[in-house]
């Protein structure tokens, strides 16, 4: 069986089995997953999905600076200084996106 967005679909298959075996709460998931971003020099649209997901799990910005403060000396400045550029722009992509008419 095809469908039209076979990548989206296998994303969220992965997404639904790493759920599943976890033992992390919704919201330590987000963190980490935030943190695996900025240890991996992830683009703007993974920030976007994954800070969008942290602000309905009310995760709030200084819980991320925190996360961003506790990988720094792992990942070195330059990681965090693009994660920090990453987000913003996610930010903004989410900004323009509220702004479109439904």
């Amino acid at each position: 069986m095809t469908t039209e967005t076979p990548v989206l679909d296998l994303l969220t298959g992965m997404t639904a089995l790493s759920l599943e075996a976890t033992s992390l709460g919704e919201r330590e998931l987000a963190l980490v997953r935030i943190a695996a971003l900025v240890a991996m020099d992830a683009p703007p649209i993974s920030y976007a999905l994954n800070l969008g997901v942290a602000d309905d799990l009310a995760v709030d910005a200084e819980e991320i600076r925190g996360v961003v403060a506790a990988v720094a000396p792992i990942v070195g400045t330059a990681r965090v200084a693009a994660a920090i550029e990453h987000m913003v722009e996610a930010l903004a992509l989410a900004e323009l996106d509220e702004k479109q008419p439904a």
